[in-house]
């Protein structure tokens, strides 16, 4: 082989046609998400709704809370719902999208009472609701601004396209909701009853609002309380008892504040219960019999004097010891178990669930007027509880926190009278409010309700029809709502939807029914729904219940309940009733997370359920799918809080932090990757390891878009192309072109089923293999080399484009961006972006196909021998060698694709980047004419005959329907032009570049 001058490489490098384009190589987040932020947001959402004509596709916007900058959670929430409205809009389909916010509830109007810097409790409603409005309206504006920044679709400047549930026509639609509800019999009623109460709220509180803590610390007590041996006691008892003068009831208590509110120890019927004498407590003692060994400690040794049943105990009455005079009922009940405590529950219908529908089953008449209760709404005794501690004791406990000071002088107020055995600190599961992160407790208050027994098989078998992603979030979902009968709705707030119920005075009863309802509507569809707080109760009495010559005002007040946020936003379906007409279903998809089983998910299907006069009239959802993602949390797996301190904000990670270096801006494309990335079905971890991946896959795709611009040019240089038809394409182009219809079909399957890491992981895998590692590499030299309108060059750029075209729009809903400057610099670049339309304007087209993987299982072979030409210092460049080929007979059926590569052996010089390919027979194959300086062989055997297809022995023995390989040194010398090692002695240029040069001359 002769050698080149090394002037003499440079000669002809004018004469290649090396990649030239305007998209730069560097992703400039700041720059490109600035210049492309309008035109694939807002304006492409207008557009969408004006020119698709393809189906309707509604995804219903759960409202984020209008408090505080946004987290990573809502940033996730969003770039979700961002990708699949996109995708939506890339398949044709016309998007309806409107951001919503939940406005109303306790942070905000707690902001409101900070910023009024006045006791609250002095301060009109207006003043509170005007406040509150002002602080909320400010927070929707600035949290705007921030979904925008992650380029989400939506009309963001036309206020009629979002909603707030603060606005007036929200709330009467809410209100009208609510009426259909009350007209519903039976659903909508007002209970003095137990409920989670928030002291640090100040209000009632549903299930869906609670958040348990597992490390909750509680002064536990065993108490006893005095059997009354003066009554008539069942034989099974008083022969038991005879002889002893103090028999005492042992129970056990988490919250020893509510013992002030016994009215009386439940048992369970068919348990047995043992009298013993311990060494600890005098006289005798009742426990349940399966609690004895659990509660060793407390009694020390013990003797078994006698046993009885449950039921044998319960009509029995003991004394407090408390100096209250009357004595309190044992009465049985199923809540009674063994698994903690005595097997003797202290009961305090006021502040316990279970014991109220005890004493409910026993006696609903005369139980519901004599409930006791101590607490106020501060969580603070009150002045009844002299009642039954003595005015003495109450001095010290009026106005203490029940579970802090009150509690403990609760303690001391047993241990006082004997009756305290033992007190324990313990750690245990408990419910906390949600919003202010402090520990709730049951308290008995008049409330509004729904009755979901009602409506609960309904919104269950709605759920049937409706698709869960994940499918194993159904199983939450459906399992919350069986286990609720009831949802308290009522709250004791002033910021919030009025519940719009009269009360009489003199009686002190609610009214709230059809015809009420129906006229004060009437009064607040037309002077707004702070009229209810603002205008007098005059105007709001309907006819039917005005009298001649009573004042209305002296008769009647007016509620100052407001609505449990959950049916604020629970409600919002009803925006889309008008958007589909019949009986479809309002909402196609709503995506939220998984917190939002026990909240949003749910309140909408009870609403929309409970709001059709019959169960059996409406038996669908309000949505047709419902999509799940997880929690996102730091790089440790750890919930990310202020108090750990690793918060990371979206804007951090788009715009950079104070040091560059540290916290970097990766702009809204690398975020929208790691959304994408996310399995979001689970929690998702976030941080520095997780981001450079995704700014990396960013990378990669971008360089691919840079590489094929750079061979294709942009559209005016491709307006003359004549691009090559399919049937003429080289297999190595049908190839590509099958790996590209591949991806697109894995792609679109997951866009379908909102499985976007499989989506994220598809392109990365064809921009990283088939792409850089393969088909870029393998192309290059024709592209540099070859004239413009050979067929080979011609065909690689047909390819190219639709490669261009196809990776183009399947990142589109992903990186929106990114796309978007592609697309601009595929279409001539330049500064205005503007006079060209959006990547999302261009429907997506799939493709077809074909496969050539026995050329590429030679290739891996081939690539396995030029390395080892290099280990050996060789080969340098894999441009240095050839190969030689000996393949089995044409009528082998165990290759059926070797066709491919007896046609065209360039194919596989195409593939492996090498000068030559040779295809021998078995004698020129064993025993070449020309001897080269170097060479490596192996065999391949077919599938079905191979034993390892992972070695690469190096071999001449072939067998029969093996293919042999050969890879060696180059058989001709480098060309100064294209290097490849193809030129001939005594010659400038090689065959092809001579051509090439002489034509351009």
């Amino acid at each position: 082989m002769g050698s080149v001058p090394v002037k003499d490489l440079k000669k002809y490098s004018d004469t290649l046609l090396l990649p030239q384009t305007s998209l730069s190589m560097r992703h400039d987040a700041a720059v490109v998400e600035r210049t492309f932020a309008n035109k694939t947001g807002s304006q492409l959402y207008r557009w969408q709704l004006e020119h698709l004509d393809g189906p309707l596709f509604v995804l219903h916007d759960g409202p984020p809370y209008a408090n505080g900058r946004l987290h990573m959670g809502h940033a996730l929430n969003k770039i979700i719902k961002d990708i699949i409205n996109r995708f939506n809009v890339l398949v044709g389909r016309k998007v309806h999208y409107v951001p919503g916010w939940d406005c109303h509830g306790l942070p905000i109007e707690n902001k409101a009472l900070a910023a009024l810097g006045a006791d609250p409790h002095t301060l009109p409603p207006a003043t509170i609701r005007a406040k509150a409005k002002e602080f909320a309206i400010q927070e929707v504006a600035a949290q705007k601004e921030e979904f925008k920044s992650l380029g989400i679709m939506a009309d963001w400047d036309n206020e009629k396209a979002t909603y707030r549930t603060l606005d007036s026509r929200y709330e009467m639609r809410q209100l009208r909701v609510f009426q259909k509800m009350v007209d519903r019999v039976g659903l909508i009623y007002r209970q003095h009853k137990p409920v989670y109460y928030s002291p640090s709220s100040r209000s009632a509180l549903a299930e869906a609002e609670l958040v348990y803590q597992d490390n909750h610390v509680s002064h536990s007590a065993y108490v006893c309380f005095e059997l009354d041996t003066q009554q008539t006691l069942k034989p099974a008892v008083g022969s038991l008892i005879k002889g002893h003068k103090q028999i005492r009831l042992l129970i056990w208590t988490t919250t020893p504040w509510t013992l002030s509110a016994n009215m009386g120890i439940a048992v369970n019927s068919v348990m047995t219960y043992s009298f013993v004498e311990s060494e600890n407590l005098p006289g005798l003692t009742i426990v349940a019999e399966e609690r004895l060994d659990a509660l060793a400690d407390i009694l020390g040794q013990y003797t078994i004097v006698g046993q009885a049943q449950g039921s044998d105990l319960a009509g029995s009455r003991y004394r407090s010891p408390f100096p209250v005079e009357a004595s309190r009922p044992v009465i049985p009940s199923n809540h009674v178990t063994t698994d903690s405590g005595t097997g003797l529950v202290h009961c305090a219908p006021a502040h316990g669930a279970e014991d109220y529908r005890a004493f409910l089953a026993l006696d609903p008449a005369s139980f519901k007027s004599g409930l006791l209760c101590h607490v106020d709404g501060e969580g603070n005794f009150t002045d009844d509880i002299a009642e039954v501690v003595g005015n003495s004791a109450a001095k010290e406990l009026i106005g203490q926190d029940i579970m802090k000071a009150g509690s403990r002088s609760i303690i001391k107020l047993l241990e006082v009278a004997g009756a305290l055995v033992k007190v324990q600190t313990i750690r245990h599961r408990y419910p906390y409010d949600w919003k202010t992160g402090e520990p709730v407790i049951t308290l008995a208050t008049s409330q509004w309700f729904a009755n979901l027994e009602n409506i609960k098989e309904a919104a269950l078998n709605a759920l049937t029809a409706v698709q869960f992603y994940p499918e194993v979030s159904r199983n939450r979902l459906t399992s919350f709502i069986r286990s609720r009968s009831e949802w308290c709705i009522s709250r004791q707030r002033a910021w919030g939807v009025p519940i719009p119920a009269l009360y009489h005075i003199p009686t002190d009863r609610a009214v709230l029914d059809s015809r009420s309802i129906g006229h004060i509507l009437s009064v607040l569809e037309s002077k707004g729904t702070d009229y209810w707080w603002d205008g007098p109760v005059d105007g709001f009495v309907p006819p039917h219940l005005r009298k001649d010559g009573i004042s209305l005002s002296s008769e009647w007040r007016k509620g100052t309940d407001t609505m449990d946020v959950w049916f604020d936003s629970g409600t919002s379906w009803s925006m889309l009733t008008s958007l589909r007409g019949g009986n479809e279903v309002l909402a196609d998809v709503c995506v939220e997370g998984s917190d939002q089983h026990r909240g949003w998910f749910q309140s909408q299907l009870l609403t929309f359920i409970g709001s059709f006069h019959h169960a059996n009239e409406q038996t669908r959802a309000p949505y047709r799918t419902l999509v799940t993602h997880g929690m996102v949390l730091d790089e440790s797996g750890k919930k990310m809080s202020k108090s750990l301190g690793n918060i990371i904000r979206p804007e951090t990670i788009i715009r950079g932090g104070k040091d560059l270096k540290k916290e970097p801006a990766y702009g809204a494309d690398v975020l929208r990757l790691w959304g994408a990335s996310a399995d979001f079905g689970a929690d998702s971890p976030l941080g520095k390891t997780a981001l450079g991946q995704s700014a990396e896959v960013l990378r990669k795709i971008r360089n691919s878009a840079r590489f094929i611009l750079g061979n294709i040019g942009d559209a005016s240089s491709r307006k003359d192309f004549d691009p090559v038809p399919w049937e003429l394409l080289g297999p190595i182009e049908r190839y590509v072109m099958t790996e590209l219809r591949q991806l697109e079909e894995t792609v679109l399957e997951n866009y379908k089923s909102h499985d976007f890491a499989k989506v994220v992981t598809a392109l990365s895998n064809f921009t990283n293999t088939t792409l850089s590692s393969l088909y870029f590499d393998i192309t290059k030299d024709t592209l540099y080399a070859n004239t413009p309108d050979s067929i080979e060059r011609r065909s690689i750029v047909t390819v190219l484009e639709k490669i261009l075209d196809s990776l183009t729009s399947l990142v589109a809903p992903i990186t929106p961006h990114l796309a978007e400057e592609i697309h601009h610099h595929a279409h001539g670049g330049g500064e205005d972006v503007t006079t060209r339309g959006s990547v999302f304007e261009k429907k997506w087209q799939p493709l077809n196909s074909l496969d050539v993987k026995s050329a590429l299982a030679v290739r891996r072979r081939v690539m396995l021998l030029l390395e080892q030409a290099r280990e050996n210092k060789q080969l340098r460049n894999s441009l240095e060698a050839g190969i030689d080929l000996l393949l089995p007979s044409q009528g082998d059926s165990t290759w059926r694709e070797l066709d491919v590569l007896r046609c065209d052996p360039t194919i596989l010089k195409t593939l492996s980047v090498v000068s030559d390919v040779r295809v021998l027979d078995e004698a020129a194959f064993l025993d070449p004419k020309q001897e080269p300086r170097w060479e490596y062989t192996t065999t391949l055997h077919p599938p079905s005959t191979s034993p390892s297809q992972s070695e690469a022995p190096v071999s001449v023995d072939i067998p029969a329907n093996a293919i042999g390989i050969r890879v060696r040194s180059a058989l001709l010398s480098k060309c100064p032009r294209c290097w490849t090692f193809t030129r001939k002695e005594h010659t400038d240029l090689c065959a092809r570049c001579d051509d090439a040069v002489r034509g351009s001359k």
